[in-house]
């Protein structure tokens, strides 16, 4: 996740940058203008798939690209179909919104809208992981992990949503400075602690 937002920086992407015609309305839209930190969360979301894939657990080598592979892709469709946003930021604007609409205060309008906007996020991760390389019976243990976690991306859902509200500037308009990298960077790592953290306990529990 850091990693593409120092990549991003050094190049200078942006949406004046060439890319091909297929994917144009992966990088422009509304969305992207308001939470633009959401394609980082997007990486993120990959590189953990990726890792739970590659992990100890009781899936066999075929189940765990097949499935890693799919929740790739799955991921990539609810975050960026049709353009930029997909099912996840449409869905957590549509709630927030309409929450905000029926007279709720702003707070919990943006609260219900990230917390509808990582339930989408999480269950296709979530799931995509169980399938990858995870035991498939229920437990509740496993219920209550999977309930931690999806507190953790709500949580990570409203920091990465204040970006624009905290002055973090026109990427992708133009390229990313300096000091938005900076501010980007810092708001990435927040919101990514709580979630991480829940990961690499679960992780050193299992491999112990």
């Amino acid at each position: 996740m850091l990693a593409a937002l120092a990549l991003v920086t050094i190049t200078g992407f942006s949406q004046r940058s060439a890319v091909p015609e297929a994917f144009e309305p992966w990088i422009y839209g509304y969305f992207i203008a308001r939470y633009p930190l959401f394609a980082f969360a997007l990486v993120y979301g990959i590189a953990h798939l990726a890792t739970v894939a590659a992990g100890p657990g009781p899936a066999s080598t075929f189940r765990r690209i097949l499935f890693a592979s799919l929740g790739t892709a799955a991921l990539i469709v609810v975050g960026l179909y049709p353009t930029f946003g997909g099912l996840v930021l449409r869905g957590g604007y549509a709630t927030g919104g309409m929450a905000f609409l029926t007279h709720q205060p702003l707070w919990l309008a943006y609260g219900l809208g990230a917390g509808v906007a990582a339930a989408i996020f999480g269950g296709t991760l979530g799931l995509s992981a169980l399938a990858a390389n995870r035991p498939l019976r229920p437990r509740l243990r496993r219920i209550g992990a999977g309930l931690l976690a999806y507190l953790a991306l709500w949580f990570g859902a409203c920091v990465i949503g204040l970006a624009v509200p905290l002055g973090f500037g026109s990427w992708p308009l133009r390229g990313m400075r300096l000091p938005e990298a900076g501010l980007a960077a810092l708001l990435l790592v927040v919101a990514a602690l709580p979630h991480v953290a829940l990961t690499t306990l679960s992780r050193l529990r299992r491999a112990a």
